[in-house]
């Protein structure tokens, strides 16, 4: 009985203390990371159906992508209505998650068209890769822009906690760390790709090549939250190559078109070609 108590006390407490992070003391249910997780491997498989999915016959792949995205749609309305229920009412939570899951559905195929430029990108920016398909399947660099083109397309519909649940897991397994914030354009390839960091009011443009350890970051954040929303990461312009080691740092700093930036400089100020 002694136990028991001591247990029910302890329940007790640590309910108590729940409540102090939460709203008005609500009990509140937030998005599981594993199930997000899995979502991402459901648009991967989706995306790139010859490369994940679990059938070779090429016949069924069509009835094998509709599954996966009425799979898709499901999972996906039920995670992002958690997310959207700490700032709107449920029934308008749900509706929202409805609408913005439809519009990721449409928009797969562009986001697998982008996709398939930052690929080629890397086969044909690493001699070392025997083909396209081998960076798909293998290369950290890509394995995490694909997470984050997801995770920005729900960034931008104001989706909160997902996307960056999207972001972190992808730095977890690959050690390059983009925030979904972050608006990147066409043929962008992360080589080797460990230690890069890209933030959030980060722009970067078409054909940009990082290597690893780049930082893309602020010059201060001594202001925490009063920075919120203004313009604290560089700007990278067309097709520029940043080597390894490499950090550029401030909202004003802009690397010009066709630039090269050697390894291991620290950039404050903006560079373009005379």
């Amino acid at each position: 009985m002694e136990s028991e108590k001591i247990i029910l006390g302890a329940a007790l407490k640590l309910l108590s203390g729940h409540k102090d992070f939460t709203n008005n003391g609500e009990c509140d249910v937030y998005p599981n990371k594993d199930k997000v997780v899995e979502i991402i491997e459901i648009i991967k498989k989706a995306i790139f159906p010859g490369y994940f999915n679990e059938t070779t016959d090429c016949e069924s792949q069509g009835i094998w992508i509709q599954y996966i995205l009425e799979t898709l749609r499901r999972e996906l309305i039920s995670v992002i209505s958690l997310a959207l229920e700490k700032q709107k009412d449920i029934g308008s939570a749900n509706l929202t998650a409805h609408k913005v899951t439809a519009e990721l559905i449409k928009n797969l195929s562009e986001i697998q068209q982008i996709l398939q430029t930052d690929a080629q990108a890397g086969y044909e920016g690493d001699p070392a890769a025997s083909g396209v398909e081998e960076v798909i399947l293998t290369y950290p660099g890509f394995n995490a822009v694909l997470m984050h083109r997801v995770a920005n397309f729900l960034f931008r519909k104001n989706v909160p906690i997902i996307p960056r649940m999207i972001s972190e897991h992808a730095h977890s397994i690959t050690g390059i760390d983009i925030h979904p914030g972050a608006t990147i354009g066409e043929y962008f390839f992360i080589d080797h790709g460990t230690g890069v960091v890209i933030g959030e009011t980060t722009i970067i443009g078409k054909h940009v090549k990082l290597y690893q350890g780049v930082t893309l970051g602020a010059l201060s954040t001594k202001g925490g939250q009063k920075l919120t929303g203004i313009r604290r990461h560089p700007t990278i312009e067309d097709n520029v190559t940043i080597y390894a080691g490499a950090t550029i740092l401030g909202g004003d700093t802009v690397i010009g078109k066709n630039m090269t930036i050697g390894g291991n400089t620290f950039i404050t100020e903006s560079i373009h070609r005379e």
